[in-house]
C-alpha cells in the first residue's frame, strides 16, 4: 500500500503547494511512483500542474473531465449515491514519468460542514457512518489504481474537518514553515491541535459503527517526519540576520512545544530513525530552503520545479544565466536532500 504523506500548516504562505509539487517530483525522479493530491479548494497545485492561469481554463477542465477530481470522487459517499467510490483517473504530470495529479476542486469545501457533523455524530446517526472513512478510501483506491509508492497530500491552511480527517489518516506529515512571527504562533497552535486530532482519530477508529461502514475509518498511525523552513532571503550563503532570528524562534518553538506534545501523543518515530535521516531531533528541521525569487515565475510557466529548469527555459544568458543555473543546482541539492530524508524515514 502507498505511503501517505500530508503537508500541513494552518498558516498560509509557507509554500505547502510548492513543497508538495517539488517533493513529489523528486520522489518520482528517484524511481518511485507518486500520486500528488490537491485537497486545497484554492486548487493552486492543480493549476500549476495543468498549466492553467485562471478560473476559466480550470472550468474547461472540469467540464471536459467531470469525474477527474477529488470532489467528484467523494460524491458517492457524501450524496448517498447507490454506487461505490471509484479510483480517480489521475492526470499524468508532464515531463515527470511516474508522477500523477489527483486534481482539486473548489467544491470540495462544500463537504466541510457535512464531514464535520459526521465526525462528531456518526456514532449516533448511522446515515453518516460512511463519510469519515471515505477520504482515505478514495486516496487508497486511487493510489492502488496507479500502483503508487507514495501519496503526497497538499492540504489547505485551516483547522476544519477535512484537514482533521486527512491528517489523522495519513501515515506521515511534514510541517512547512516560514521565518516570521505568525509561523511561530502556528507552531504553538499545532502543538495543541495535532494531539487532539490524533486522539479523535484513535477514538473514531474504535467505534463499531465506523468499523462496519462501507468505507471503514482506518486506525491512525501518523508520524511527524519533520519541519521544512522556507522563504528566507540568503546573504553570503546563509539566512540574512533578520530571517535567522525568526528561524531560531521557530526552532525553539518546535523544540520546546511541538516536539514534547508530539512525543506525548505518540506522533514521533523512534529517535534513531531521525538520526539515520540526518534530521535533528530537537528542531526537527529537515531542510532550509531560501526564497526562489524570480525563479518561481519560470517554474510556473514551464510547469516544472525550479531545480528541473533547463538553460533554454530561462531565456537568460551570460552572467545572469550562470547565476540562475547555480541557484537551480542549489535547489536541486536541497530538494534531493529532502526526498532522501523522506525515503529514509518512511523505509
Amino acid at each position: 500500500m502507498a505511503k501517505r504523506i500530508a503537508l500541513f500548516n494552518h498558516k498560509g504562505g509557507v509554500s505547502k503547494t510548492t513543497t508538495a509539487f517539488n517533493l513529489s517530483w523528486k520522489l518520482a525522479e528517484k524511481g518511485h511512483r507518486v500520486v500528488v493530491v490537491d485537497t486545497d479548494p484554492q486548487c493552486n497545485l492543480t493549476g500549476l500542474v495543468l498549466g492553467y492561469k485562471g478560473p476559466s481554463q480550470l472550468e474547461t477542465f472540469y467540464v471536459d473531465h467531470p469525474e477527474r477530481n477529488i470532489y467528484a470522487g467523494l460524491t458517492p459517499a457524501f450524496e448517498a449515491r447507490p454506487v461505490e467510490i471509484q479510483p480517480i483517473d489521475c492526470v499524468p504530470v508532464a515531463g515527470r514519468d511516474g508522477m500523477f495529479l489527483m486534481p482539486g476542486n473548489i467544491r470540495l469545501s462544500e463537504y466541510e460542514t457535512t464531514l464535520g457533523i459526521a465526525q462528531e455524530l456518526s456514532g449516533s446517526i448511522q446515515a453518516l457512518q460512511n463519510l469519515p472513512g471515505s477520504l482515505a478510501h478514495l486516496i487508497d483506491l486511487t493510489a492502488a489504481h496507479h500502483e503508487a509508492d507514495y501519496v503526497v497530500i497538499d492540504m489547505s491552511p485551516g483547522l476544519g474537518a477535512i484537514n482533521q480527517n486527512l491528517l489523522a489518516t495519513a501515515d506521515y506529515f511534514i510541517v512547512p514553515t516560514a521565518p516570521d512571527f505568525f509561523s511561530v504562533m502556528a507552531i504553538d497552535s499545532l502543538a495543541r491541535v495535532l494531539p487532539k486530532w490524533h486522539q479523535w482519530g484513535s477514538q473514531a477508529a474504535e467505534m463499531q459503527v465506523l468499523r462496519d461502514a462501507a468505507y471503514p475509518f482506518p486506525k491512525p498511525s501518523t508520524k511527524l517526519l519533520g519541519v521544512v523552513v522556507q522563504n528566507y532571503r540568503p546573504r553570503g550563503g546563509a539566512p540574512a540576520s533578520s530571517f535567522q532570528r525568526w528561524i531560531d524562534e521557530l526552532c525553539g518553538a518546535v523544540r520546546d512545544r511541538l516536539v514534547p506534545a508530539a512525543q506525548q501523543a505518540g506522533l514521533l518515530l523512534p529517535e534513531e530513525a531521525y538520526q539515520n535521516a540526518s534530521v535533528p531531533t530537537d528542531s526537527m528541521v529537515m531542510v532550509q530552503i531560501p526564497d526562489f525569487n524570480s525563479l518561481v515565475a519560470l517554474s510556473q510557466d514551464c510547469q516544472k520545479p525550479v531545480f528541473a529548469l533547463e538553460a533554454e527555459d530561462t531565456g537568460r544568458s551570460g552572467v545572469v544565466l550562470k547565476n540562475t543555473l547555480e541557484n537551480r543546482d542549489q535547489f536541486n541539492e536541497l530538494f534531493g536532500q529532502l526526498a532522501d530524508q523522506v525515503l529514509s524515514l518512511t523505509a
